[in-house]
């Protein structure tokens, strides 16, 4: 298990480091100044985080009400997870637009590179966060 003040130390370091990444390679990707994509970067981690906790308290109440629990199955966790990407494309593809002056369409494909950035990234961080940080087995 893990404790609490290495769960902030994982969180913080993994924003932390997606950013310093993120921010120049989209710069370059993208052709849009650092500070626009740093910009894009902050609110989009923070809205990600406010959409995540607030849709995950919605989603279990509401599977609570309708099943009488909140385990989830397989076509549960699926319906859970797209439901969840497509409420974060509502929030974040507007934003996008407005802040590097762009459609809606070329903000749609900036945010879907995104998301493949993060999900190659989260596999590699937390697997060298595992190897620099191993978890302790509960006593």
């Amino acid at each position: 298990m893990r404790s609490l003040a290495d769960r902030v130390r994982h969180a913080v370091t993994f924003e932390l480091v997606a950013l310093a990444l993120l921010t120049p390679g989209a710069a370059l990707l993208f052709r849009h100044p650092v500070i626009e994509m740093g910009l894009i970067g902050g609110l989009s981690a923070t809205i990600a985080t406010g959409w995540n906790f607030a849709y995950n308290l919605g989603f279990d109440r509401a599977l609570l009400g309708l099943r009488g629990t909140v385990h989830k199955t397989l076509t549960i966790r699926i319906v859970h997870t797209l439901v969840f990407e497509l409420g974060l494309i509502l929030l974040l593809v507007p934003m996008i637009a407005a802040i590097l002056g762009i459609g809606l369409w070329d903000a749609l494909v900036m945010d879907l590179a995104i998301v493949v950035f993060y999900l190659v990234y989260a596999f590699l961080f937390n697997l060298g966060y595992d190897r620099l940080f191993p978890a302790t087995p509960p006593r």
